[in-house]
């Protein structure tokens, strides 16, 4: 064995026996992308997850002896870590399904459920909607999907409505004169909207609107009547988003996407959120960028961002992919280290309101899509890059503290932004405990007064 070679085995062998929150692979990564993602970048990551996902909680317990100790623990995120369920129930066996499923609550609290309407209604007037429908690849029947991730208390996003080229978006059914189609688009909103409308809390109303030269036979205008559509039958609670970019794109395709977004809002069409995508599809790709290469660098990643901001909606990181070089140990410590400061990147900004990883299994993406991008390998092997994403979103990035009283009762803390559970004993010695949300700066309890 090559010393250069047994070099790198005892590297990883060692790696392999720290634990999770130990564990750093900037010694397989070169100095060029560590130039890019050098300690001014991450000090200014630092600094911003600070200011932008914090806030400043106030618990007035009064009536407390002084010294009583208050137990604080966040116990959901308000920003939305999610990824698609497109393999519910298809992972082979009731083991690798329940691991999967466990997914979604133990580290995922969204979810992107699939509604392609050319697999949900490939007869038409006959919708996959049901358990035991048909089965499609990546497309379970959408009820059970949803009934799952409501049972959990998952956020759901639903993907998507109307898709923007008609290849990948409508069933084989669909006429070609753009006026009737109109039609079958309105009714297949007033449709999703009556089954799904206090269910599902965001809907991609349309998917993809940029590349109108590939779309093929649409509706005139369709996706300015699709959301007139949507706005009228899906009640206001509902989020409504656009989803399209990718953050390869020059910045000529994203001032198109921006144009369409302004447009449409000119013309008093409400969009909630803006879905951004982050697709590394080609594993040499991934080399690459490992390797130095001047590819979705910090400095590009913040330019789309801060240039879609322009919008004045919260952008969603809606769809990322981050294929691994390949399958050996230093691949997969490639993938997790490219995720780790892309993810540390979006949460810090202050317009990102959630990040969705796209095919969580190796081998359950689309034809032609990476097989080796999961979190899991396709025996439901957690990867390196799940223990990465564990850390960041289930303990740096969650508040747990212990605080004691004052002779005033007020407590104050900076945590992160979301749910928390909070634990104390009265002044008899009773255990008593209750809840808050943390969104803004002075939320949080007001006991005892």
């Amino acid at each position: 064995m090559k010393k250069k070679h047994l070099l790198l085995f005892i590297i990883l062998l060692l790696f392999n026996n720290l634990p999770a929150q130990q564990k750093s692979f900037n010694n397989i990564m070169s100095k060029g992308y560590l130039e890019f993602w050098n300690s001014q970048v991450q000090r200014k990551i630092d600094e911003d997850i600070e200011l932008n996902r914090k806030a400043k909680a106030i618990l007035k317990l009064k009536g407390l002896p002084i010294g009583t100790e208050v137990k604080v623990e966040q116990i959901s995120h308000h920003f939305l870590f999610g990824g698609n369920i497109f393999l519910y129930g298809d992972c082979g066996t009731p083991e690798k399904n329940k691991r999967y499923e466990d997914t979604f609550g133990n580290l995922f609290n969204a979810a992107t459920v699939p509604f392609y309407w050319k697999t949900l209604e490939p007869e038409q007037g006959k919708p996959r909607y049901k358990a035991g429908s048909s089965y499609e690849y990546r497309r379970p029947p959408t009820d059970p999907v949803v009934d799952f991730c409501e049972s959990k208390g998952i956020n759901m996003n639903g993907h998507a409505i109307i898709y923007g080229m008609r290849r990948w978006g409508h069933p084989e059914w669909m006429p070609e004169d753009r006026k009737t189609m109109e039609k079958h688009f309105e009714e297949h909103i007033r449709e999703l909207a009556e089954r799904y409308k206090g269910k599902i809390q965001r809907w991609d109303v349309v998917n993809e609107p940029t590349d109108q030269a590939n779309r093929g036979i649409m509706p005139d205008d369709y996706a300015y009547k699709s959301f007139l559509w949507a706005m009228k039958y899906f009640p206001d609670s509902v989020k409504m988003n656009i989803n399209d970019s990718d953050m390869h794109w020059d910045m000529t395709l994203y001032r198109r996407y921006l144009e369409i977004v302004r447009n449409l809002l000119d013309r008093g069409i409400r969009i909630d959120d803006i879905g951004m995508q982050m697709h590394i599809f080609n594993p040499k790709e991934t080399s690459r960028i490992a390797e130095g290469a001047d590819i979705l660098t910090p400095e590009k990643i913040y330019e789309r961002l801060d240039y879609m901001s322009g919008a004045g909606r919260p952008l969603h990181v809606s769809e990322v992919t981050i294929s691994a070089p390949d399958h050996t140990e230093e691949g997969k410590a490639i993938q997790a280290e490219i995720a780790k400061n892309l993810y540390r990147l979006w949460f810090s900004h202050p317009n990102v309101m959630g990040i969705t990883w796209w095919n969580v299994v190796d081998g359950g993406a689309a034809p032609g899509e990476p097989s080796i991008s999961g979190i899991y390998d396709t025996a439901l092997n957690r990867k390196p890059v799940y223990d990465v994403l564990d850390k960041l979103i289930n303990q740096e990035w969650k508040t747990s503290i212990a605080l004691k009283t004052n002779d005033d009762g007020i407590l104050t803390f900076r945590g992160f932004k979301g749910k928390y559970l909070v634990h104390w004993k009265d002044q008899h010695g009773n255990s008593q405990k209750d809840e808050f949300y943390l969104k803004e700066d002075g939320d949080g309890l007001s006991l005892n007064e």
